[in-house]
C-alpha cells in the first residue's frame, strides 16, 4: 500500500466536500455542514484563500485530507499552524495515514516558522486522541473554547 500526499487543487473540491461530511457525519454534526463546492473553491484556492489542504491518497485514490490555517500568538510573537480537520476514510484507518498527515503538516509548520502546531478533538474521539497521544500532543485541559454562530453572532455585532 503506497499512501502519499499532495496539496489540493480546485479539482479536489468536490472530494473535500465529501470528506467533510463523512467526517461531520461521524462527529454526529452532519446537518450543520454548509460548505458547497463552490464556497470551498473559493476558500480554499481562490484569491482570498484563508486556509490551505492537502489530499492523502493510498495507491492513488483520494483516502482522508487535512484543512490548516495560520494563527497567531501574541506571548510568542510568531504565526502558528492550526489544524481544522483531518480525516481519513474509515478503510484506511490504521494504516498510518493520519499520522502522515500530522507529520506533512509538522513538516510544514516548521518551515513556515510557526511556534505551533495545535487542533481540537471531540472529547468523546478516543482513537483519535489515542493517535494524538501517541505523537507526543498534550491536552490543554485549562482552556475552554467559545463560539459564536448565526443568531448569536449576528446580535452581538448588531449591539
Amino acid at each position: 500500500m503506497a499512501i502519499g500526499i499532495r496539496d489540493a487543487v480546485p479539482d479536489d473540491a468536490a472530494t473535500i466536500l465529501r470528506f467533510i461530511t463523512e467526517l461531520a457525519t461521524y462527529e454526529k454534526a452532519e446537518h450543520e455542514v454548509e460548505a458547497t463546492v463552490e464556497l470551498l473553491t473559493a476558500s480554499l484556492f481562490g484569491p482570498d484563500r484563508v486556509s490551505r489542504a492537502v489530499i492523502c491518497e493510498v495507491d492513488g485514490a483520494p483516502a482522508g485530507f487535512a484543512i490548516w490555517f495560520y494563527n497567531y500568538s501574541t506571548w510568542q510573537a510568531r504565526k502558528g499552524l492550526y489544524l481544522e480537520d483531518l480525516y481519513v476514510t474509515p478503510e484506511h484507518r490504521g494504516s498510518g495515514a493520519g499520522k502522515m498527515l500530522l507529520k506533512h503538516l509538522a513538516r510544514i509548520a516548521i518551515a513556515e516558522g510557526c511556534g505551533r502546531f495545535e487542533w481540537s478533538v471531540l472529547d468523546w474521539n478516543e482513537p483519535a486522541i489515542r493517535v494524538y497521544e501517541a505523537i507526543g500532543a498534550e491536552p490543554l485541559s485549562e482552556w475552554t473554547r467559545y463560539r459564536l454562530v448565526g443568531k448569536e453572532l449576528e446580535a452581538l455585532a448588531a449591539s
